[in-house]
């Protein structure tokens, strides 16, 4: 398993710039703030205790960041898109949650080396378009005998099917991995564990759990109608197409929804497989 698909290196810095612009369009939160329990479960999985500085990447609006602020560890939350950590800052503040928020890309995080008791990134970390760089990042900030927990949408799962079906109508940057590739065992041990840049040797102990996340609407089509509103990789695919491949996409998207429905058609409920993943640091 590779990252790169041809010779070239991929232009990084032009990549993260579109996907700065994606998903400071919409309104993440609108689907994000769906996706708490999977924060919850984290930090439980990653056993985060009071006390413990607790560093959020990719935070989004913040859902592991008030899992481990609930816990009351020292947490700080970062993303390199502003407007997604004001909305995490209205959360914890809503619950009188203490957290520090700072703006920070997850390939170069602004924190020493073995800062942090706990990292952790739920559905975030996968997006970063360099998985290598990353990992170590990742790894670096997190101190020996400390945990790094991640939540990854998997390649086969419908969210991971989303994905291959907007690819196919807006292909994704040549010569980069494809973000579910996070929500694979093989390829965290990839990363993780033969990551030179770690400095301690790929000494690592990593445990994968696959679970599943009920997406719960009124129907597909409402499912659908929210992302392309909100979800910015689906809100900008569609401004990326003509009507009719808008439609089409329309049509596929709901039909991928349709699918995965297990309500019985009286509303939406579509399971979605993600990978939970405790990364510890010898």
């Amino acid at each position: 398993m590779t990252e790169m698909t041809g010779a070239t290196t991929p232009d990084y810095a032009a990549i993260k710039a579109r996907q700065q612009a994606t998903w400071a369009s919409g309104d993440f939160a609108i689907v994000g703030t769906t996706l708490q329990i999977v924060g919850e479960l984290l930090a439980e999985a990653a056993d985060v205790r009071a006390g413990e500085r607790v560093l959020d990447v990719a935070a989004g609006n913040g859902n592991a960041t008030l899992a481990a602020a609930r816990r009351f560890a020292a947490v700080t939350s970062t993303d390199y898109v502003p407007a997604l950590l004001d909305k995490g800052r209205a959360r914890a503040a809503a619950e009188g949650l203490e957290v520090t928020f700072q703006v920070a890309d997850a390939e170069a995080l602004p924190f020493a080396d073995g800062a942090f008791d706990c990292v952790l990134s739920t559905f975030g970390s996968m997006f970063a378009p360099d998985h290598r760089r990353t990992a170590a990042e990742m790894l670096r900030v997190t101190r020996g005998g400390g945990r790094i927990g991640v939540a990854s949408w998997t390649p086969d799962g419908f969210i991971g099917k989303m994905f291959r079906t907007v690819g196919s109508y807006v292909p994704p940057p040549a010569g980069v991995a494809g973000p579910p590739l996070w929500g694979t065992e093989a390829h965290l041990r990839e990363i993780f564990g033969n990551n030179a840049n770690q400095g301690d040797g790929g000494d690592v102990e990593i445990r994968c759990t696959r679970r599943d996340f009920n997406f719960r609407y009124r129907s597909p089509e409402h499912m659908m109608q929210v992302f392309r509103d909100y979800y910015g990789p689906v809100l900008k695919a569609f401004a990326a197409l003509d009507a009719d491949r808008q439609a089409a996409l329309k049509r596929d998207l709901e039909a991928l929804a349709r699918e995965a429905d297990i309500s019985g058609g009286q509303s939406l409920v579509a399971p979605a497989a993600y990978l939970e993943a405790i990364i510890v640091k010898r």
